[in-house]
């Protein structure tokens, strides 16, 4: 069977690696990984985690890794600019499917879909509208080891960074938050899964405070503060 060729969207956390694992034995054969890059720190974006422990994860997939670099805070067009460039050298070589690891935002779906269009791109999404309690279960169960490395303070506290995501987790999560984080509660890194020829060793670093306030002050849910742990390679 000719499977078709895929870029998978790799944030690095628990979500992007189950997507792996799922389209492992499906008609879609992830060619390459694909991850946003904060240009100014060498960080991936949302999640802070180093680069070179983003490396570590593509050397112990052993695939292919694209990387878009972006300026601290992107604009819109800077990012779907960013994003056509990428998708437009894949196209060239024929892969034309981006895979994401998105469960149930609607818009974020839509958003996706339609940058994609304008390039001539299909989206395809495995874990969408599964349950996120069992997808949990499942993560532990196909023995993917992930820990929170992002936090918004408004639905979790401090002391969960650097949690191990697992059924016990599941036990003490605050009323309202979502198992996997989908609304932006927290974000993870993942240290070890089946498709990794060994697991990245890591230790814990210091724990980051950062504050983000809309432009126009607004009280949304980005109007918070975030804590970020400062995960090591344990070299």
């Amino acid at each position: 069977m000719n499977r078709i060729p895929t870029v998978l969207n790799w944030s690095s956390g628990k979500d992007a690696a189950l997507a792996y694992h799922m389209l492992l034995n499906s008609d879609y054969e992830v060619k390459t990984l694909l991850t946003t890059i904060n240009d100014e720190h060498d960080r991936i974006v949302m999640h802070g985690v180093r680069e070179e422990l983003l490396d570590a994860q593509a050397a112990a997939i052993n695939i292919a890794h694209r990387k878009i670099r972006l300026p601290a805070s992107p604009g819109d067009d800077t990012y779907k600019r960013a994003m056509e460039a990428a998708l437009t050298a894949l196209k060239a070589e024929d892969i034309h499917t981006a895979a994401f690891g998105d469960i149930f935002l609607e818009d974020l779906k839509a958003y996706r879909e339609q940058q994609l269009a304008t390039v001539g791109v299909e989206a395809v999404f495995p874990l969408w509208k599964r349950d996120t309690r069992e997808l949990i279960q499942l993560i532990e169960e196909t023995g993917i080891e992930a820990m929170i490395v992002c936090l918004n303070e408004k639905f979790l506290d401090k002391s969960f960074l650097g949690r191990k995501i697992d059924k016990s987790f599941l036990n003490d999560l605050p009323e309202g938050v979502d198992p996997c984080g989908e609304n932006g509660e927290f974000h993870t890194y993942v240290y070890n899964a089946p498709c990794f020829t060994a697991p990245i060793a890591v230790k814990k670093g210091e724990a980051v405070y950062k504050n983000y306030t809309p432009a126009n002050n607004d009280t949304d849910k980005w109007n918070t503060g975030f804590w970020f742990l400062d995960l090591l390679p344990d070299k």
